[in-house]
């Protein structure tokens, strides 16, 4: 049974003259333990399907199953737990006057789960900050350890899923890398499901097992990992993509 089932996904914003499709009839499922890619560039839906899928966004039709469980447009707390967002931006989706401690204590308060300083100091641990941090403010922190607190406080509810919104596109290169490795890890130890949204192929590549390609709101292609690698994928807008992404999509082994 997948983790996350997808039929005819119809995502529009707007009423009547003004509406306007932003994702049109799109379908896909993700296995469980499997990170699945949506790449393509912005304003194509990715980040949209995303939003359909958390609960974040409403205005949607068609089904839309998390762990064999059919959810509609508004959720219970425990649908609503089963999976988690990370954002983009590490410093603006994280309170910047609460201290970290305070910002990993706030899910479990709002879910009403006990064991909470347990949980605070396991989830620090996960992302690799030591347990001082949960004293320090966002300021404080480097780019690269917000989003850990970030993931942190997403993994604080023991979601299965795992929604990733170009969570390293804000840093620098050199932690996208350490950010990457997280995450993989991550996946690898609690068997979490992941669906990772970006316009970076090679960032897709590392961390994903396939890969939907969008355009205008649609799938144009949904290819294995390792067509990316071989540069082997079809649809022409792949192939464009692919092209803007090579030196840094990893090469096979010779």
């Amino acid at each position: 049974m997948p983790m996350i089932k997808v039929e005819n996904l119809a995502v529009s914003y707007g009423k009547d003259a003004s509406e306007i499709r932003v994702v049109d009839d799109v379908s896909f499922s993700v296995v469980k333990g499997e990170a699945f890619g949506l790449v393509g560039e912005s304003g194509c839906g990715k980040s949209t399907i995303l939003g359909a899928l958390a609960g974040r966004n409403k205005q949607w039709t068609g089904r839309i199953e998390i762990d064999g469980d059919a959810v509609g447009q508004t959720r219970s707390r425990a649908q609503l737990a089963k999976q988690q967002m990370v954002f983009q931006d590490p410093f603006g989706s994280i309170h910047p006057r609460h201290t970290i401690g305070r910002i990993l204590l706030e899910p479990l308060e709002i879910h009403g789960l006990d064991q909470r300083q347990d949980r605070v100091q396991k989830a620090l641990d996960d992302v690799g900050l030591p347990q001082n941090f949960r004293y320090r403010y966002p300021h404080q922190l480097s780019g690269g350890q917000r989003q850990r607190v970030a993931i942190a406080r997403a993994l604080i509810l023991e979601p299965r899923i795992l929604l990733l919104d170009e969570p390293t596109s804000a840093l620098d290169v050199s932690i996208q890398a350490e950010i990457l490795n997280l995450l993989k890890d991550l996946r690898e130890r609690e068997g979490l499901t992941y669906i990772l949204v970006s316009h970076d192929l090679a960032v897709v590549a590392h961390l994903c097992d396939r890969v939907a390609v969008m355009q205008y709101g649609v799938f144009v292609e949904v290819a294995e990992k390792q067509h990316l690698v071989r540069g082997t994928a079809t649809h022409p807008y792949t192939r464009t993509l692919m092209d803007g992404s090579r030196g840094y999509i990893p090469q096979p082994p010779i």
